[in-house]
This record gives C-alpha cells, sequence and structure tokens, in this order.
C-alpha cells in the first residue's frame, strides 16, 4: 500500500497528483490503493460532459459520444473497445470509471477536466493534411488484425519507453500530437489550476499516460506543483482486489 500523503499548511500547496492510465489495460486495484490511501480535495479525469455521461450513465439515454463522428474516430473507439476486451481491461474508459466510483465511495467531487470531444475531433479532421487523415485510417485498420499477444508486448515496451512511442506519433502526425495532446494538456492544466484557485488543492487527476510529461510542464507554467505516477509504475501499485460486483 503506498504511503500517506504528507501533511501542508495549505491543501494549495499539496502537489496535483497526475496518474497516468492505459485506456486499455485494467488498472481497477492500482487506482483504488492510491485514491484510497491519499487525502484528496477531489478527484478529476480526462473526460468531458458527453463522454461521462456516455462512460458513468449508460443508462440515462444520453447520446453515445461516437454518434455523428467521423468514421475514423468511431474506428478507434471500436479498435479501444476490442483491446481492452482482448487484454483484460473490459470497456475502454473502465479506468475512468474505477476513479469516479472511488470519489463517489469518498464523498468527494469528481472534477471533468477534458475538452469536448465534438469540438475536438472537428479541430482535428479540419487541420489534419489528407496524408496524415490516411495514415490515421490505416493504422486503425492494421491493428484491428493485430494478435492479442502482440498487443501486450507493445503494452509492455510503451511501458518501457513512452517518450519512444510519442516522439513517434509527432514525427508521424504532427496534427494529431498537437490537437489530442498538446492542446488539450494546456486546458486540462487550466482547469486544475482554477481548481487550486477555487480551493481544491489534493486533487488526484487520471490521465491517459501520454498527457502525463506534457501536462505537468503545463502545470508547471502556471506554478502548480505536480507528482506523477506514470503507467509503468502505477501497473506495479498492488491492492486488494476488487470486490465482486
Amino acid at each position: 500500500m503506498p504511503a500517506r500523503s504528507p501533511v501542508y499548511a495549505r491543501t494549495t500547496e499539496a502537489p496535483v497528483l497526475l496518474l497516468g492510465a492505459a485506456h486499455v489495460v485494467d488498472l481497477e486495484r492500482p487506482l483504488r490503493a492510491i485514491l484510497e490511501s491519499r487525502v484528496l480535495d477531489g478527484v478529476a479525469i480526462e473526460l468531458d460532459r458527453e463522454r461521462a455521461a456516455a462512460l458513468l450513465e449508460p443508462n440515462s439515454g444520453a447520446p453515445r459520444s461516437s454518434s455523428g463522428l467521423p468514421f475514423v474516430t468511431r474506428l478507434w473507439g471500436a479498435l479501444q473497445r476490442r483491446l481492452g476486451e482482448e487484454i483484460g481491461a473490459g470497456e475502454a474508459g473502465a479506468e475512468m470509471k474505477v476513479a469516479a466510483t472511488v470519489a463517489r465511495e469518498r464523498s468527494l467531487p469528481l472534477f471533468l477536466i477534458d475538452d469536448p470531444i465534438r469540438a475536438t475531433v472537428l479541430r482535428l479532421v479540419q487541420t489534419m493534411p489528407f496524408k496524415e487523415r490516411v495514415q490515421l485510417l490505416v493504422g486503425a485498420l492494421v491493428a484491428f488484425l493485430i494478435p492479442s499477444r502482440l498487443i501486450k508486448r507493445e503494452v509492455d515496451r510503451y511501458a518501457a519507453s513512452p517518450d519512444e512511442y510519442t516522439n513517434a506519433l509527432r514525427q508521424a502526425s504532427p496534427t494529431v500530437a498537437r490537437v489530442l495532446l498538446d492542446e488539450r494538456n494546456e486546458h486540462m492544466a487550466d482547469r486544475l489550476a482554477m481548481l487550486r484557485v477555487q480551493g481544491y488543492g489534493r486533487i488526484a487527476a487520471v490521465v491517459g499516460d501520454a498527457h502525463l510529461p506534457g501536462l505537468a510542464a503545463a502545470l508547471g507554467r502556471r506554478g502548480v506543483a505536480v507528482e506523477s505516477i506514470p503507467f509503468a509504475q502505477l501497473r506495479e501499485v498492488t491492492g486488494p482486489r476488487p470486490t465482486p460486483s
């Protein structure tokens, strides 16, 4: 079990805790072990209202976030679901659901810090050169044919060297990296910094692991201290087995 947080004179002196998740890997035990052991003022997750409603309230009648989106975006969503099922994470976004569940169990506020998915996708499509669109589509189609054992191997390779994968993305598709990583990092940093102004100092934010370096740097530029637990470290945290529902 990880050590409990140190005591600070003011909660806004405490660093924002960034937890790097992989959307297709089961992280329920390590996430629970950390989120339940920390003194927190709130939990933040990398979702917007539409995706949160579809994931956290599936019976509410809210439209699924993929409806009406471009084909390549729906394809990547289907790919995430397939990968999650094959390597044991269950549904895509399960780690966000775990964080939301722990927040509810602890009576902590849950903050949605990501940009609206439709505006993000529209900006990506409008600015992406044709060559990058083709590469994204081909990449998604090829990924559907990769055996699950190779996917698990790639997850391990990513955990060992995440910067290598991020750099490869920037070289292959700089528009995707800018819109899906850099711009969203700045916007999420703005929202986390505003939460501190509002008095929520001890925040744990669960985001995709690829966001961690950029988001930490963006928070640093805003004068916000950060503690980061990347995916490679998070997946090694042990905790009690979840109780079957």
